[in-house]
């Protein structure tokens, strides 16, 4: 066989055609060009806390796994974490992510943490996107843009810009009179540069993988902190006559990065107030906003009213045409129907609640399915806690369950049942179909008439 090795890989791969083996070597780079890192090895010391910034949450989920699913949503399917602070708590946390993890030995900066992952890169990619694990309000469209840019410009680095009104604390893109990107500056030497004072660096790029690690091989520790900063390779890339691309991120939004606790706050309202646009969008009725959270991964069906002060929260199902507060609280793994009445003050958590069912006021269901046509009294409470295990219950269809009854699972109350005002009904005391059980414990009732 003949090398070509001074041919590019598009035409390598027209030569190889046809010959399987060798089309299996080049795959990866010819099916999977870009790889993710992202990097989340430093201590956020300005968040005092015990836990690695990037494993706080933001409704429902951590800062890392926003990332991660924006990533996986712009299409890149191969994603490296690097770690260092923290490191065994993010590997834990990750554990079940198709992720790949690697640690940064030294934190000696934001470019040694990308040198951290060139093992583990190398080889397998002939682009890297590169992500802050602090920038949890990234949208796949964005980055998916940025990469096309970069795909289609042939640039060595694209860069992911933002413009805000009050740029401060963040370093800047500086260009020259041409408009051409040469440098990535702290804020108090942009003074210095040509172009726009408030086109902020978001902290996100597209690379050539050749290009980033051979610039940042020429990188120096001549700085304050003596890291290795990943931007000074930008002016090194600059230098060597190498394009710079740029992509705006059109919410300036993106941009926020997580550093103490009040920009987790900010970030949190950036969400809810995306997560709440959605679900409007999508024909549901939240009628008070500014009161209602909704968390990330959350379905809900038209015509389906949120009435104020309602908490859903991650992996609840709603169906259409149903009703959902005000102040009830959705935990997670519930699933409603479609009809279905949820009113003041009523909690759920892992419950299953069927078509045109009623749970109206002040009311705690755990671990319980409900059929169709239920009506639950106010005041319930399933009992699903024995100290040891969660214990389930049952209510099948069409069942009512008086005020202020206590179901202390597990137990099942059968279909067309009735369980009276005030009733205890006990562990394993299962009601029959049709059966009336009140009292303290639960005893059935015997029908008028008979002996």
């Amino acid at each position: 066989m003949v090398a070509h090795e001074n041919l590019d890989l598009g035409v390598k791969v027209r030569i190889l055609a046809g010959q399987p083996n060798l089309r299996n070597i080049l795959g990866d780079r010819i099916l999977k060009d870009v790889i993710a890192v992202v990097l989340a090895a430093g201590k956020g010391t300005r968040m005092k806390s015990g836990i690695p910034k990037v494993l706080h949450r933001i409704l429902g989920k951590s800062i890392i796994v926003h990332i991660l699913d924006s990533i996986k949503k712009s299409g890149v399917n191969k994603t490296i974490v690097v770690t260092g602070h923290g490191r065994g708590l993010l590997k834990e946390a990750l554990k079940k992510a198709a992720v790949k993890v690697v640690t940064q030995k030294e934190l000696l900066g934001s470019g040694h943490a990308l040198i951290s992952a060139k093992k583990a890169l190398q080889g397998r990619s002939n682009n890297v996107l590169v992500v802050c694990g602090d920038t949890p309000l990234l949208k796949s469209g964005t980055l998916k843009e940025l990469i096309d840019k970069h795909k289609q410009s042939g640039a060595s680095a694209t860069i992911l810009a933002g413009k805000l009104k009050d740029p401060s604390g963040y370093g800047r893109i500086a260009r020259d009179g041409r408009g051409r990107i040469i440098k990535i500056v702290e804020e108090e030497n942009v003074k210095f540069y040509e172009g726009s004072k408030n086109e902020i660096n978001v902290g996100t790029y597209c690379f050539k993988a050749l290009d980033i690690f051979e610039a940042l091989g020429k990188v120096k520790r001549d700085n304050k902190k003596k890291e290795y900063y990943l931007t000074d390779a930008i002016d090194i890339l600059n230098r060597e006559g190498k394009l710079i691309e740029s992509v705006e991120a059109e919410d300036p939004d993106e941009a926020i990065g997580i550093n103490e606790r009040a920009d987790l706050a900010e970030a949190t309202q950036v969400l809810k107030k995306r997560i709440l646009e959605e679900v409007m969008a999508g024909g549901v009725t939240v009628e008070d906003p500014q009161t209602t959270t909704i968390y990330t991964g959350v379905k809900i069906g038209r015509d389906t009213v949120i009435h104020p002060n309602t908490i859903i929260e991650s992996e609840v199902e709603i169906g259409e045409d149903s009703s959902i507060g005000p102040h009830a609280r959705l935990r997670p793994d519930v699933r409603i129907g479609n009809r279905v009445v949820i009113g003041d003050f009523v909690e759920l958590v892992r419950t299953r609640v069927g078509d045109d069912s009623r749970i109206k006021h002040l009311t705690y269901l755990g671990d319980t399915t409900v059929g169709r046509h239920v009506n639950i009294g106010a005041g319930t409470i399933t009992a699903n806690y024995d100290g040891k295990n969660k214990n389930k219950t049952i209510i099948e269809d069409g069942a009512s369950i008086g005020v202020g009854a206590m179901l202390i699972a597990p137990v099942r109350i059968g279909k067309g049942a009735v369980v009276g005002a005030g009733c205890v009904v006990p562990k394993n005391h299962n009601v029959p179909k049709g059966a009336t059980v009140a009292g303290v414990p639960a005893r059935a009732l015997k029908k008028e008439g008979a002996a």
